[in-house]
């Protein structure tokens, strides 16, 4: 059995995320195996990484808890809905993980930032890097 390092299975998590905020209906477990499939740098055979399933289905669980702390920090007269796919899913993973886990903060904001690095451009990334600071570093 393949195992995933922890930015690959977040990678991974982001990745499912992202196509079921797509595509809604689809089922966890295939969206997975397609994005662990579609990977080069992991060839996956077997069962699927509990990990990453576990912290989907959390995220999925913990959706509406989140977008609404997201709704806080949006700027006036945005909402939710206008937020592109790829910046919500980031965000969603980041807070879930930085707030519901025992990944400390600076590592869900630092693995979010490199996400957005890979996935999303400056802007985006900035954005999401004020969000999570201030979504996960007021209490400190």
């Amino acid at each position: 059995m393949t195992t995933l390092n922890r930015h690959q299975a977040r990678q991974a998590a982001f990745q499912t995320l992202y196509s079921l905020g797509i595509n809604a209906d689809a089922d966890i477990d295939t969206v997975l195996r397609q994005v662990l499939s579609g990977d080069p740098e992991v060839l996956w055979e077997g069962d699927l990484p509990q990990d990453v399933v576990d912290l989907v289905s959390a995220v999925r669980d913990h959706q509406d808890e989140l977008d609404l702390q997201i709704s806080d920090y949006l700027a006036d007269g945005w909402t939710i809905d206008r937020l592109n796919v790829v910046d919500l899913a980031l965000l969603r993973l980041a807070l879930y993980e930085g707030q519901s886990t025992d990944t400390p903060k600076s590592v869900a904001i630092n693995e979010a930032l490199q996400l957005a690095h890979d996935f999303t451009n400056d802007d985006s990334r900035k954005f999401i890097n004020a969000v999570l600071n201030k979504a996960l570093t007021q209490d400190e």
